[in-house]
């Protein structure tokens, strides 16, 4: 399960959709033995097969090198890294997710000469050595200059790098899915009042500016397998000419708006992995 420090705002919200997953499995004939991360982190874990919510830097090592022991992890530990906000950035960018502008910094530096010639106005700061864990972590900037009091306040508090992102106008939609199953969920969250940190009022209530969900569909599982995460959720903006931007990308939220619906499809996801490494293992 998720340490709590980890599920900020959401602790009910991780903790139901980790045990309605559970409880699939089970329905499935699976025997599922639950651990916090605490205890994950001192057990000697026999299980084959792993499903975490894990975020702790120790506990992603440890899946890590259970992995490369043959185990099969869901989501990957690897993956999992994967989704902190450098890597990802330059991991999605790198591979032409759509994506916004961004610059990625050492929080000691000087950046506003920087943001003025690429032409950022307001702008979004955001750790990017880790997930974010709490409030300060993610900053809406409205010029330059108040970026670079924003990046200094993080370069106090010991975060030593961040990412950029140029402020996109347009409808914020949050998006849940599940690689290589049929479920896939999208909303607008501030309209549905559905919020982490408050951030959602930045952009306001939806425009319902028309965009494809097929094109959404397909920019999400392409970025779950270049980032290796089968469960994941995100954020993107789509502006006004219908385009998609993905802004964040998760592993394994808490689908709190589309719980019951998701579980059945976490477990298919997983029972399926699981034939195909016992396959593999096998040959």
């Amino acid at each position: 399960m998720r340490a709590g420090a980890y599920s900020p705002n959401h602790i009910g919200n991780d903790a139901a959709i980790f045990n309605a997953t559970a409880e699939q499995l089970r329905k499935r004939g699976c025997e599922v033995n639950v651990y916090n991360e605490e205890s994950f982190r001192q057990a000697d874990i026999k299980e084959d097969v792993i499903l975490n919510m894990c975020r702790e830097m120790k506990s992603i090592e440890k899946l890590q090198h259970l992995e490369e022991e043959g185990k099969l992890v869901i989501n990957s530990g690897f993956g999992i890294e994967n989704c902190t906000r450098e890597r990802m950035t330059r991991i999605l960018v790198g591979n032409h997710i759509p994506y916004p502008e961004s610059l990625i910094v050492n929080t000691n530096e000087s950046v506003t000469g920087a943001l003025a010639k690429a032409g950022f106005g307001s702008c979004w700061i955001k750790r990017g050595d880790f997930h974010a864990m709490h409030k300060e972590d993610v900053s809406y900037c409205r010029h330059p200059e108040e970026a670079q009091e924003v990046l200094h306040e993080y370069f106090y508090r010991g975060i030593k790098r961040a990412v950029i992102n140029r402020h996109l106008v347009g409808d914020l939609v949050k998006f849940y899915g599940i690689s290589g199953q049929p479920f896939f969920y999208w909303f607008y969250p501030y309209d549905e009042g559905h919020s982490k940190y408050g951030h959602e009022a930045i952009n306001g209530k939806s425009q319902g500016l028309p965009f494809s969900e097929e094109a959404l569909r397909d920019i999400c599982q392409r970025a779950s397998e270049l980032l290796d995460v089968r469960i994941y959720g995100g954020d993107c903006i789509v502006g006004a000419d219908g385009s998609i931007m993905i802004i964040d990308f998760n592993d394994w939220p808490s689908f709190a708006p589309c719980r019951v619906q998701a579980a059945p499809f976490i477990a298919k996801c997983v029972l399926a992995a699981a034939k195909d490494h016992r396959k593999k293992t096998m040959e």
